[in-house]
């Protein structure tokens, strides 16, 4: 099934490619991005990681946009991941595409908002991560330590509240299980809120509601503080999640994340650094790919580097991954993390 899958896969992209070739621009629109390193881990709480290093893609994106009238458009998006620091069992795996985002989107220009319809895109750290802006280097705190997901399949709406665009909003209700298959009757609620009361600053409030599945029910709220001008950005973010457990406590996992990016020479080079938090451990830790984290206790990420772009749509990043743990409450205090990377980034 695997290669039939393939073949289909690569039959598709050639149909897109060669039609984009030959129509008009309202035909439909293809584009995308790449990223990835060559890593080096000089020093880690697993020992088995200590001086391993290879070439990762941690990211690749097709796109095809197409509108079918002034007022309705869809997306079609494609990811495809290498395996983070994959075992000898794994290294004959090949990249798998999926299907991050399927959607129909509606605007409604009367009411200054746009309804979705799929695989949509969720409001949990998308404006935080326009304002950090290095994606492509590391993924925003609650999202690298798996505490939400950027898509879902549902319903949303995203709008303005009032003509100046000064307010907006996002709403998503959907199964609360990212790109997998619903399997139960839970959903998830999530809802932002953002303002932007004067130029270059953001102001976000952001709340949502999960069932887990077979775990409980999790609430999450987060707060997010941005400034942005032409020549830096600055981020303070703050996020709780209280996870309900049977027959337990409850589990609270607060993080706190600081950003920064300034320009050391106009559109050629950037430098960039960021400091997250974790109060407690978190129990996911080692489910968390590309950076290696431990599960015992709470952990500090210190990440700095620099951004050269030789053109617009190529970046070359080089970056350091610094973590380090606070004493737990139990056992021995684990190793620090120092991970260097060569990051590159290029779209079409």
């Amino acid at each position: 099934m695997k290669r039939y899958f393939r073949y289909g896969f690569l039959f598709f992209i050639y149909l897109l490619l060669s039609s984009a070739s030959i129509s008009r621009a309202d035909e439909g629109r293809i584009s995308g991005y790449f990223f990835g390193d060559y890593y080096y881990v000089l020093k880690s709480h697993e020992v088995g990681l200590k001086n391993r290093n290879g070439f990762q893609y941690r990211r690749v994106y097709f796109d095809y946009d197409k509108d079918l009238s002034e007022a309705v458009s869809v997306r079609f998006r494609l990811e495809m991941n290498s395996s983070s620091f994959p075992t000898a069992r794994q290294t004959s795996a090949k990249f798998e595409p999926f299907l991050k985002n399927g959607y129909l989107r509606w605007k409604q220009s009367k009411w200054r908002t746009n309804i979705y319809l799929g695989l949509l895109g969720t409001p949990t750290w998308k404006n935080i991560e326009k304002v950090w802006g290095y994606r492509s280097v590391a993924k925003t705190v609650i999202d690298l330590q798996k505490m939400g997901s950027s898509t879902d399949f549902g319903i949303g709406l995203q709008g303005d509240v009032d003509k100046s665009k000064i307010v907006s909003y996002h709403l998503t209700f959907a199964n609360g299980m990212s790109t997998k298959a619903e399997i139960d009757k839970n959903k998830k609620i999530a809802f932002s809120l953002a303002a932007k009361p004067v130029m270059g600053v953001i102001l976000e409030g952001y709340a949502d509601l999960e069932n887990a599945v077979d775990l409980g029910r999790w609430y999450t709220l987060q707060g997010f503080l941005g400034y942005q001008r032409e020549q830096f950005r600055l981020g303070v973010q703050l996020a709780n999640q209280t996870r309900q457990r049977e027959n337990e406590d409850d589990l609270n996992i607060l993080v706190g994340s600081a950003f920064g990016a300034v320009q050391l020479v106009k559109n050629k080079v950037w430098a960039f650094a960021r400091f997250d938090r974790l109060f407690e451990s978190n129990p996911d830790a080692k489910v968390i790919s590309y950076i290696p984290f431990d599960e015992t206790a709470a952990p500090n990420m210190i990440l700095i580097g620099l951004d050269w772009a030789p053109t617009e749509a190529f970046h070359v990043m080089p970056n350091l991954v610094f973590i380090f743990y606070d004493e737990p409450d139990n056992g021995t205090k684990p190793d620090e993390t120092v991970m260097p990377r060569l990051t590159a980034f290029f779209r079409f």
